[in-house]
């Protein structure tokens, strides 16, 4: 089938794997499309790509033999959607969309969900409206990990995404302070992890998505295991960038954190420590790729905590 993905994908893809990389997956987005389709079978039909679709993977949406609206995946290898399907799959709908093929993915490596409003997310709530809705969600998530897990730790992930952070600091040593602080925290907390949980990863409010079966879904796991302030941080610092616009944003990211900490019953110095650490790293990282007004909402955000 033909057809072109959409250009917010393909500038998202060049930032986080390289025009290369990205390119060469992006060529073989036609034949991988032709496999998957050929995998389910005849009675299979794409209707449309979603656009502007997400930033790190092609969403197909298609029906199903008896007319049921779905949706077919596809991310790029480095991605690691084996895992997302993992996560989808112990997860089996709960708090999450439901992974309609669970078995062994073809060369495609395209995952069939069941079809979303990919076009309502919790961002397009008011926002005390959004976190309360997001907590509800995600608390769902955390689970036991199935035994025989393929999930990284939060140790290995965060260990990993250190040795970028200090190159970052090494570049600009004006960022210095902040990542050595950053750092500093994440020793801290990996050093007396309390729990090991199954956790999405990457959970924000854009990634909860209106439904049929529930009002909200998650989608789109980066799955690790580990403790729950990890994967609440993200959330805190969502709309940062009007937070950055508004006079009390300091006073308003201090008080979200204490929010959330308290309605999930989460440590709260936990929670500050590693949203200090995530908002760091997502900083540093957009600035390597370019993303440079990213990248300073990012530090700004972290210099208030």
């Amino acid at each position: 089938m033909g057809f072109e993905p959409p250009q917010r994908l393909v500038r998202a893809l060049g930032e986080m794997y390289g025009d290369g990389a990205a390119a060469d997956w992006l060529d073989r987005l036609p034949t991988l499309t032709e496999q998957a389709i050929g995998a389910a079978g005849p009675d299979l039909t794409v209707e449309r790509v979603a656009a502007p679709g997400g930033r790190s993977a092609l969403v197909l949406l298609v029906r199903q033999a008896d007319g049921t609206p779905a949706a077919l995946k596809f991310a790029p290898p480095c991605a690691e959607p084996e895992r997302e399907r993992a996560a989808l799959a112990h997860w089996n709908g709960w708090g999450a969309v439901k992974l309609l093929d669970a078995s062994a993915a073809d060369a495609s490596g395209a995952l069939l969900l069941e079809r979303l409003h990919h076009e309502v997310s919790l961002r397009s709530l008011p926002e005390a409206k959004a976190l309360l809705e997001a907590a509800g969600t995600v608390r769902r998530l955390w689970v036991e990990p199935p035994a025989g897990h393929p999930f990284e730790t939060v140790a290995e992930r965060t260990g990993r995404q250190a040795e970028g952070m200090r190159a970052a600091a090494e570049a600009d040593p004006e960022l210095a302070p902040l990542v050595d602080a950053a750092l500093a925290a994440r020793t801290e907390l990996v050093g007396s992890s309390p729990e090991l949980l199954l956790l999405h990863g990457n959970f924000r409010q854009s990634k909860v998505l209106s439904g049929e079966r529930a009002p909200w879904l998650t989608v789109g796991p980066e799955p690790l295991v580990g403790e729950r302030a990890y994967d609440l941080a993200r959330l805190v610092r969502d709309r940062a960038e009007d937070l950055i616009a508004s006079p009390g944003g300091p006073v308003t990211a201090r008080r979200r954190v204490k929010r959330l900490a308290d309605s999930l019953e989460v440590e709260q110095a936990r929670l500050h420590g590693w949203t200090l650490f995530r908002a760091v790293e997502s900083g540093t990282r957009a600035l390597a790729e370019g993303r440079r007004q990213m990248g300073e909402v990012n530090l700004e955000f972290a210099g208030w905590l």
